[in-house]
């Protein structure tokens, strides 16, 4: 099992790779937004002025972040439609590889290309937007990876369900970046309609923009308990009825 993982998943980042607008979509724009945002914003963030606006001291970090787990989703929303479409997955069901690999392999391509963009997103900015020496990088990262996964699984949801390859890029934007929207980045929770409120407090991006921000400000993981609770929550919830509702042709 666990050589055939290795194997599907050396497979799919070489498949991947191989794709150069993929790459682009994945790594190349969270990293040019980041710099373009950060050489626009990022001087009045560098002399630390007390009237430096939110976005741009904290959430500006957040929002490439998001970016870079979003990117993950469609790409992953994308790969799916096309594999169902040209028979790749029926295909894979036949090997002795067990659905679960499949899917496996699936999440640790994404999770390492989302590793490897906010190294560079971090490399690439740091000229520009100016990262303190007290931001913990290694837990933000871990962070993000903890979110990608929860995030994902709500990917695998869409796929599940998505007809074909032409509508599975235009159905998951639809739904991922409105997500973005609710997740409380841009807008306090407590100041939307109830409504809202209440599909922003089903949605993984909600919590992870709360642990996000939460490790870039040096507060502790037992500080955000409850958000990796919910992420895990949902995760569960979204695998499983993946798993029921996934079409494999």
């Amino acid at each position: 099992m666990l050589r055939g993982l290795l194997g599907l998943t050396w497979l799919e980042i070489n498949i991947f790779v191989r794709e150069p607008m993929g790459v682009f979509g994945t790594v190349g724009i969270p990293v040019l937004l980041f710099v373009v945002l950060g050489r626009m914003l990022g001087p009045r963030a560098r002399f630390g002025s007390p009237d430096v606006p939110r976005f741009i001291s904290v959430d500006l970090p957040i929002f490439a972040a998001l970016l870079i787990a979003a990117s993950a989703v469609l790409s992953l929303i994308a790969i799916m439609a096309i594999y169902r479409e040209g028979g790749i997955l029926k295909r894979l069901r036949a090997t002795p590889l067990r659905p679960h690999t499949i899917l496996t392999a699936h999440v640790i391509v994404k999770l390492l290309f989302t590793a490897v963009t906010l190294a560079a997103m971090v490399l690439a900015g740091r000229r520009f937007y100016p990262v303190s020496a007290s931001v913990p990088l290694l837990s933000f990262t871990l962070a993000l990876l903890v979110s990608t996964v929860s995030i994902l699984s709500l990917g695998f949801l869409i796929a599940s369900i998505v007809p074909t390859a032409r509508f599975a890029q235009p159905i998951g934007t639809a739904i991922i970046y409105p997500m973005l929207g609710l997740s409380g980045l841009f807008v306090p929770i407590a100041s939307l309609p109830p409504v809202l409120q209440v599909i922003a407090r089903a949605l993984p991006s909600t919590y992870a923009v709360s642990l996000l921000r939460g490790i870039w400000l040096g507060e502790g993981w037992s500080g955000h308990v409850g958000d990796v609770v919910m992420l895990a929550v949902l995760f569960l919830v979204f695998t499983a009825v993946s798993t029921k509702v996934f079409r494999w042709e």
